[in-house]
């Protein structure tokens, strides 16, 4: 691990994230409300991607961004990996189900394992897991608490949820 990372606290409209950035790219956003020892081990402060992150996640929360265009660099399982690459795909304003998104990935019959995949996506919102709902048009789940995925959803527009 990059021992340049940095973390910095930013207040959403979802509650308070901690952007965890090395001067590459974005590894990982936490929720105030998640257990996330790697906060605590790297030192608080901004740099060119913090500073990147910020202003984008503004500019979405303002309804002015639809695609953030930060480098990124999850860490996780090549299959995660894999899961998380096709979130992005998934038009803003638009869902998919969980089935679907493992069909994408080459197996609809993986729809639980995408779902694992997604709860443990480190980099939420920017990389959209909440776009991914049930077959049957319901939420599903969403590890950061099922208000924060229906706000998302209805900022981009989805009014459903």
């Amino acid at each position: 691990m990059d021992l340049n990372l940095i973390s910095y606290k930013l207040e959403t409209p979802i509650g308070l994230l901690y952007l965890i950035a090395s001067s590459n790219a974005l590894i990982k956003i936490c929720f105030k409300t998640e257990n996330c020892d790697l906060i605590h081990r790297v030192n608080t402060g901004e740099n060119r991607i913090i500073r990147t992150a910020v202003s984008q996640f503004n500019e979405y929360f303002s309804g002015i961004r639809k695609n953030f265009t930060i480098p990124l660099m999850p860490q996780g399982t090549a299959f995660q990996k894999q899961v998380w690459q096709q979130l992005p795909q998934i038009p803003y304003g638009k869902t998919i189900s969980y089935q679907e998104l493992a069909a994408s990935i080459g197996d609809k019959k993986k729809a639980r394992a995408v779902g694992s995949a997604n709860s443990r996506n480190p980099i939420p919102v920017i990389i959209p897991c909440h776009r991914v709902i049930r077959k049957n048009g319901s939420l599903g789940g969403y590890s950061r608490g099922i208000e924060k995925k229906r706000f998302l959803l209805r900022l981009e527009g989805n009014i459903i949820f």
